[in-house]
Formats: structure tokens, C-alpha cells, sequence
């Protein structure tokens, strides 16, 4: 029998990543019917217009549908996969402007940005989460790329719901890895231990062998994501590109007091993507998706769909609940690390404990999570400002207070729980 799947933000300019995903996995997912939710009428026609040539093309004799009805979407889905962006890219740019002002790093998944993003997201997730468990398919997944992701997830689980989170950030290593070495992806096995855009490869497995000591010798500039050789060497690991923000922080906010955001970079990409995708001749994803960001989420999140759904149980890194694979944080924290995945859903493979020094962090961020899940939730301003000041990256108590709200000003129509007199509405991711 063939497989519904939904994407909620089908609008993205990701979706094409997504489609070719799907189409090229036919054999183990075997798709009828791909329906596109997003509140945005005009992106929707552009994208959905170019998934079904590109699906023609592939020679997929599915049905892709549009709507902007969440219920209808969602109605009968095997899958719900959730890339939104609450706010779109206007709202991303508030985040990597605002927190700047404050002396903090502004950064749309970490820091004060990445808070603001959480406080827009959980609650539509949520909803979007309880839609599918009233009207999706009999175990239904929801499978959950909005950042920040991990936290998002935590939240699901934390509910009770059927989902996981996926990043992109793993996958992109083992390309880089397998490129190095010259052996096929599948050949690279990564101990990948952390949170979400907050982890380190421990050991790096060719064949089965553990390569990562002389990576950590002589290391492709690529693999060391801007971190000094010597800070690699000591930590004995390799950061995810992400950590520059907690290891190099002064580095970063000096950057931004000169750079170019990333969103404005991005706005101007998506413009030139949509034109792209206007075009009735284009069948295929174009290269400029490439400076999209999101690397290979088409190979991860379809990879993740089809074992899922055929329970091939191959290795993924995935954001799941911890369960005791990292022994020294607690079950029921939503970690990042390399699973097995089959029907039943993705489980952690048993890792060594975190070392002092990721440990210490890591629950740092964790507690900030949790704090943030219930400001998210409960819309309560005190709860806000404790998790602003136990995030990481912020933790100053007397910039905190003003940061938060300019934070939930800029915000105000996207946050129904803490102004429920005001709108909210969301985009693609």
C-alpha cells in the first residue's frame, strides 16, 4: 500500500531537496500521494509547480497535491514532515539583528535568536503534532527539521508524541568524510554525541576503523568548521560548526557588528530561487540550492522516511530521547546521536559519557531547553527571562531583562500565549 506524506512549510525552496529525495528512494518508500501545506498561496503554486515536473521527470506516478488546510493535509498522512518557519525570513532577520544591540550573538537556532525561534515554533509544532495523533494514519510520524530542532523535539516527546528530529549537520560530516577518504557515504560510521547544533564527532568509522586520529593529525581544513587545530587536538574531537558561537564568542559578535546577516543573505537567495523555479523548463533542483543551506536534507530526511517506513534498520543520526545511550544524562533528554532506525522508530546506539567538558555544556543547554519549552508553553514572562539568562550564550541578568522585551515586542503578533489578543500565522521554512 502506498505512502501519504505531508509537508508542512511545503512552500520552502528546501521542498525540491525533498522531492528528489522521495523519488529516488521509490523502492522503499513507495509514495502515492505528496501534499505541500503552506499559508503562502503564491510560494506554494511556484514550489508545487516545479515538485511535480521534477516528479514527472523522475518518471514518479504519485499525485502531489497543494493545499493551505492543515486537517486536509494532514488527514490520513503515514508522515508529517514539519520544516515551517514561524514568521518567515523577516523574522529571522529580527533574530540576528536584535540580540547584537544587546551584546549577544544573534544566530537564528542558538543564543537569544534561536530562543525567540522557539518561542514562535513550539506551540504551532505542537498543534501540528495533536492534528496529526487526531486525523493522520494510524501511527503516524512526525518527523520535525524546523529549528531548533532539538528543543522542538524535547517538546514533542516531552507531549507524548510519535516524532523525531532531524539536522543535517551529521550527514554533511560523513559526505565530507567519505569525499576524504574516497569511499562511499555509507561506508562512514560517526559517533555523534551532543544536542542538536550542539555535538562533536568522537570517532570517525571507515570499514569499521576508527579514522579520526589522524584526521585529528593532519586535518582536511574542511572537517575543522574555522576551530583552532590545537583546540581540536585537546578536545580530541571534532566540533560541529556550530560550537564557534560557544568557544569563540567574542570572535563571532565582532564578525556581526560588520558582517552581512545570514538572513539578508538568504532573502536574497530565496528571491533568486523563486525566480528560478518559476521557469516551466526546470525539472531538476538548481544549483543555487546549494547556498541555500541545508546540505544533503534531501538524503536525510528521506533516508529517515524510507527506514522508517521499510525498517531497513541502518545507521542515522537522529534527535531522539537519550534513554540511556549517553550514561551520564538522563533518559528523557532529547540527545543527538547515531541510531538504528526501523518501524518501531529510531533508537540510540550505547555511547561512552561525555567528557567534563562537553558534559558540562551540554546540560547547560539542556536546562535552558527545558526552561524555554515551558516559556514557550505557558506564555509566562518570568519563566522567559530564566531561561534567557540560563541559555549559554546570554546568562546576563541585567541585559537579560531589556533583550527580552525587545525580544517578545518584535514578536508580539507570533506569540499568542504571552499577547493572546494578537494574530499569528506562519511560513515556510
Amino acid at each position: 500500500m502506498g505512502v501519504k506524506v505531508a509537508v508542512v512549510g511545503g512552500g520552502s525552496t528546501y521542498t525540491p531537496e525533498l522531492v528528489e529525495g522521495f523519488v529516488t528512494r521509490s523502492d522503499r518508500l513507495p509514495v502515492d500521494e505528496l501534499v505541500l501545506l503552506d499559508i503562502d498561496p503564491d510560494r506554494l503554486a511556484i514550489v508545487g509547480a516545479l515538485a511535480e515536473r521534477m516528479a514527472r521527470t523522475a518518471g514518479w506516478s504519485g499525485t502531489v497535491h497543494l493545499t493551505d488546510r492543515a486537517p486536509e493535509a494532514i488527514e490520513g498522512a503515514d508522515f508529517v514532515i514539519v520544516q515551517l518557519r514561524v514568521g518567515g525570513n523577516q523574522a529571522r532577520l529580527r533574530d540576528e539583528t536584535i540580540p547584537p544591540r544587546f551584546g549577544f550573538v544573534g544566530q537564528e537556532t542558538t543564543g537569544p535568536g534561536g530562543f525567540a525561534k522557539a518561542l514562535r515554533t513550539v506551540p504551532v509544532v505542537l498543534k501540528l503534532a495533536e492534528l496529526t495523533a487526531e486525523v493522520g494514519a494510524p501511527d503516524a510520524w512526525v518527523v520535525d527539521f524546523t529549528n531548533p530542532t532539538g528543543l522542538v523535539t524535547q517538546a514533542l516527546l516531552d507531549q507524548g508524541h510519535r516524532a523525531c528530529g532531524l539536522c543535517n549537520v551529521a550527514i554533511g560530516i560523513q559526505r565530507e568524510v567519505a569525499s576524504h577518504f574516497g569511499v562511499e557515504p555509507d561506508r562512514v560510521r560517526l559517533d555523534h554525541v551532543g544536542l542538536n547544533h550542539l555535538s562533536w564527532e568522537r570517532a570517525i568509522l571507515v570499514d569499521g576503523v576508527d579514522r579520526l586520529p589522524e584526521l585529528l593529525a593532519d586535518p582536511p581544513p574542511e572537517l575543522l568548521e574555522g576551530e583552532p587545530i590545537e583546540l581540536v587536538r585537546a578536545l580530541g574531537a571534532l566540533p560541529s560548526y556550530y560550537l564557534r558561537y560557544y568557544y569563540r564568542t567574542r570572535e563571532v559578535l565582532e564578525h556581526q557588528r560588520t558582517a552581512r546577516t545570514r538572513a539578508e543573505e538568504v532573502l536574497d537567495i530565496e528571491a533568486g530561487l523563486l525566480e528560478l523555479y518559476r521557469d516551466p523548463a526546470l525539472d531538476t533542483k538548481p544549483k543555487l540550492l546549494e547556498q541555500r543551506g541545508g546540505a544533503w536534507y534531501s538524503d536525510a530526511a528521506a533516508a529517515l522516511v524510507a527506514s522508517l517506513h521499510a525498517g531497513t534498520g541502518d545507521d542515522q543520526v537522529v534527535d531522539v530521547l537519550n534513554q540511556g545511550a549517553i550514561p551520564n544524562l538522563p533518559a528523557g533528554d532529547v540527545v543527538e546521536v547515531t541510531c538504528r532506525v526501523d518501524r518501531a522508530g529510531a533508537f540510540a546506539h550505547p555511547t561512552e559519557p561525555l567528557a567534563p567538558e562537553m558534559l558540562g555544556l551540554v546540560q547547560h543547554a539542556k536546562a535552558y531547553e527545558r526552561l524555554a519549552i515551558e516559556a514557550a508553553i505557558t506564555g509566562s514572562r518570568a519563566v522567559a527571562l530564566k531561561a534567557l539568562i540560563t541559555n549559554p550564550l546570554v546568562g546576563d541578568v541585567d541585559r537579560a531583562g531589556p533583550l527580552l522585551d525587545a525580544l517578545l515586542d518584535a514578536n508580539r503578533a507570533m506569540l499568542p500565549r504571552f499577547f493572546p489578543d494578537q494574530a499569528s500565522g506562519s511560513s515556510s521554512a
